[in-house]
């Protein structure tokens, strides 16, 4: 296994103006394993209650996923509970119930911790740096944040930062972050707190790299129709550094080009509710978003006229 996900498995109640769902499978690793798996192979370490789902393990085992760190503990399962107006860019929470997260240690076992490629997925910072400090010979570590974290740990979660090789945020979190209305000015700041890149995701708007090589920008594709945008940075997420573990490397033009299949497993993703899009697609799908989304950034210079 290259690619080990520590974070969330859930159970989400989402309403957005096209639709509502109950109790739908969800979580930060659950959607980035899931994204991942097309890229490689993936270690999920994860909570579980007792009345999580089999149906849910299958699904999951049928995407070649190990579940083996999946730690089910007595009690409920992890739940969100958030709707989206027309503004699909800003999740509104209506209730959480950390449930079994309360009690989740993120032990590894020696095979999981010796995994080359990591992701930090939405936790505790006090978890992610309990993991850093158990995972050993690693060829990259990556993590993800939330306003929530910077505002009530934020010391917990500067010290996560110093170890990091990247660190995948929002716009609205970088500027948090930083103390920084720019969001060049914040992307300066955040990487002399540490990680070597920084991804910025802009939602309907694409996606910033920071880092060696210079600032890179990528728009989202366009789509008619979304109907659940929950998840779709954790996918995006899982397409990036699921590219990158199975390229096994992560120089600047690897970088990009996974920053490109990170934003078209998020274009997926939004297409329906909880995971529906994601576990019918196929590679094949995969590949040529990639290529539609690659051709829209191409285009040929023209020498400008002269007067």
């Amino acid at each position: 296994m290259s690619l080990l996900v520590i974070g969330t498995a859930a159970l989400d109640s989402v309403r957005t103006p096209f639709g509502e769902r109950e109790e739908v499978l969800g979580g930060s690793a659950v959607y980035f394993a899931v994204a991942a798996s097309f890229f490689t192979p993936v270690r999920l370490v994860a909570a579980i209650g007792e009345d999580f789902p089999e149906a849910h393990l299958h699904l999951l085992a049928g995407r070649g996923i190990d579940l083996s760190g999946l730690r089910r503990l007595p009690g409920r399962t992890f739940r969100w509970r958030g709707e989206y107006g027309y503004d699909l860019n800003e999740a509104h929470t209506l209730d959480t119930q950390l449930n079994v997260l309360e009690r989740f240690d993120a032990e590894l076992t020696d095979a999981e911790a010796a995994t080359p490629y990591v992701f930090l997925a939405n936790i505790d910072p006090v978890l992610q740096q309990r993991v850093r400090r158990r995972v050993r010979g690693t060829r990259m570590l990556a993590a993800d944040t939330m306003n929530f974290w910077i505002e009530r740990q934020r010391p917990d979660l500067l010290a996560v930062l110093r170890d990091l090789d990247l660190l995948i945020i929002n716009d609205a979190e970088a500027r948090m972050l930083a103390n920084q209305p720019s969001l060049p000015r914040a992307a300066r700041d955040i990487l002399r707190l540490g990680p070597r890149a920084l991804i910025v995701k802009r939602g309907e708007y694409g996606v910033a790299l920071f880092g060696e090589g210079g600032p890179f920008a990528a728009p989202a594709l366009p789509l008619e129709e979304v109907a659940d945008p929950t998840g779709a940075g954790d996918s995006f997420a899982g397409g990036l550094m699921g590219h990158l573990a199975a390229c096994g490397r992560h120089d600047a033009a690897t970088l990009r080009q996974a920053v490109i299949y990170g934003s078209v497993m998020a274009s997926f993703n939004v297409e329906d509710f909880s995971l529906s899009r994601l576990l019918r697609l196929t590679r094949a799908e995969v590949d040529e978003r990639f290529r539609h989304l690659t051709a829209l950034m191409h285009f040929d210079p023209i020498e400008p006229a002269r007067g």
